[in-house]
C-alpha cells in the first residue's frame, strides 16, 4: 500500500471510530471486494489486500496506537531497520511502557518479555447450499511471521542480540537534574537502543532485524452447517506471530454467502415465492415444491388464495451448535396467464357469468366495508 494511503480511508471510517465500526466496515468492504465475486478483476484484487491490511493494523489496540503516533513505522516489522544497531520496527518496542515514562513512569516491564501476536482478518465466500450444509474450505491468508533464518531473534547467525549496557536491558534511562525546587529525576527512552533493552550488531538480512517476516499460509477452515452471511469463524493461534517467544494471534474469518436465486434466508427459515396457476388454485392440485434437498410434492386445497403459505418442517437452516432446523415458508402467487385465445376468453366470461358473489369472499368483504362508508 503507499505510503499515502491512510487505514481509515480504506475503511471509509473516521480516526476515533469505534471497534464495532471498525468490524463493520471490515465486513461490508472485505464483501464488496473479495476476489471470488470478481474474478480476474486485479483492482478489486488489489483493494481487498489494502482492506485486509487496515484491519490488521486498526482492530488491534496496541498496533492502532502505534499507528495513531507514528503512521506506518509504527506497524510495518521492515520500516526503518537496522540503523545504529537497532532494527526499529514498531513491532519490537513496547510503546506503552515509553509513553507511562513521559507521563510520570507506572510500572516498569521488560522490554523482552513475550508478548502476544495480533489477530488477522480474512473473509471467505461460499454457496447457499454451502451455508446451509456446512463445506471445508482452504484459504491462504497473509500473515506477519517468525523469521525462518534468525528463529525470531534478529541477529544473523552465528551471532546473538547483547543486553544494552546503557540500561540494563530495561530500555530507559533514568536522568537526574537540579532546580529551584530540588532535584528531579526523569525517566526516558534510552538513547543507545532506543527502548528495546538491547543490541543487535549484526542484523539478520532476511528480516533486518525485526525477527519477523511477512508471508502467506493455507488455512483449512471448517465451515459449519447453518452458518450465515457476514458470521466470523475463529482460528486460534493462526494470526500474527508473537513477540519475544509469545503467543501467536488469531484468524478470524468473515463468512460471505452468495445469495439465491429464489430462496432466502430468515433467521433459520428459508423463504421463497412459488407461482401456480389459475386453475391449480381453484381446482387444488400436487405441485412439485424446491427445496435445498430437491423437490418434494405437495398437495394443495381447491380454492388457494394468492399469499397463501406453505410450511414445510425442518427444510430450512440446521441450528448452529444445536439439535434440530428451521422450516422452508412457501409463498403462494396466482399467475394470471396472458395472450389468450378467443376461445380461453369465452370460456373465462363464462365462468365469470355463472359465478356467485359468495365464492369470491374477500371481493364481498371488500365491497361492504365501501357500504358502510
Amino acid at each position: 500500500m503507499a505510503d499515502k494511503q491512510d487505514y481509515y480511508e480504506v475503511l471509509g471510517i473516521q480516526k476515533g471510530a469505534s471497534d464495532d465500526e471498525i468490524k463493520k466496515a471490515f465486513r461490508k468492504m472485505a464483501k464488496q471486494y473479495h476476489p471470488d465475486l470478481h474474478p480476474g478483476d486485479k483492482q478489486a484484487e488489489e483493494k481487498f489486500k489494502q482492506i485486509n491490511e487496515a484491519y490488521e493494523v486498526l482492530s488491534d489496540a496496541e498496533k492502532r496506537a502505534r499507528y495513531d503516533q507514528f503512521g506506518r513505522a509504527g506497524v510495518d516489522p521492515n520500516f526503518g531497520a537496522g540503523a545504529g544497531g537497532y532494527p526499529g520496527g514498531g513491532f519490537d518496542v513496547d510503546l506503552g511502557d515509553l509513553f507511562s515514562s513521559f507521563f510520570g513512569g507506572g510500572r516498569r516491564t521488560n522490554p523482552n518479555a513475550p508478548r502476544r501476536g495480533s489477530d488477522v482478518g480474512a473473509s471467505v465466500v461460499i454457496s447457499f447450499e454451502e451455508s446451509a450444509r456446512g463445506v471445508k474450505q482452504q484459504v491462504t491468508v497473509p500473515v506477519v511471521g517468525v523469521c525462518p533464518d534468525c528463529g525470531g531473534s534478529g541477529a544473523a547467525k552465528g551471532t546473538e542480540a547483547k543486553v544494552c549496557p546503557q540500561c540494563r536491558g530495561t530500555g530507559q534511562e533514568t536522568r537526574s537534574q537540579r532546580t529551584p525546587f530540588g532535584v528531579m529525576q526523569t525517566q526516558t527512552v534510552c538513547s543507545r537502543c532506543r527502548g528495546r533493552g538491547r543490541i543487535i550488531e549484526t542484523p539478520c538480512r532476511t528480516c533486518s532485524g525485526t525477527g519477523q517476516v511477512r508471508t502467506r499460509i493455507p488455512v483449512g477452515i471448517n465451515i459449519p452447517a447453518g452458518i450465515a452471511d457476514g458470521q466470523v469463524i475463529t482460528i486460534r493461534g493462526k494470526g500474527n506471530a508473537g513477540i519475544h517467544g509469545g503467543p501467536a494471534g488469531d484468524l478470524q474469518i468473515q463468512v460471505v454467502v452468495r445469495p439465491h436465486p429464489i430462496f432466502e434466508r430468515v433467521d433459520y427459515d428459508i423463504v421463497c415465492e412459488m407461482p401456480i396457476t389459475f386453475a391449480q388454485a381453484a381446482l387444488g392440485a400436487e405441485i412439485q415444491v424446491p427445496t435445498l434437498d430437491g423437490r418434494v410434492p405437495y398437495t394443495i386445497k381447491e380454492g388457494t388464495q394468492p399469499g397463501d403459505t406453505i410450511r414445510l418442517k425442518g427444510k430450512g437452516f440446521p441450528y448452529l451448535n444445536g439439535r434440530g432446523s428451521g422450516d422452508e415458508i412457501v409463498r403462494l402467487t396466482v399467475e394470471v396467464p396472458r395472450n389468450l385465445t378467443a376461445k380461453q376468453k369465452d370460456l373465462l366470461r363464462s365462468l365469470d357469468e355463472i359465478s356467485e358473489d359468495k365464492q369470491y369472499q374477500k371481493r364481498r368483504s371488500f365491497f361492504d366495508k365501501f357500504k358502510q362508508k
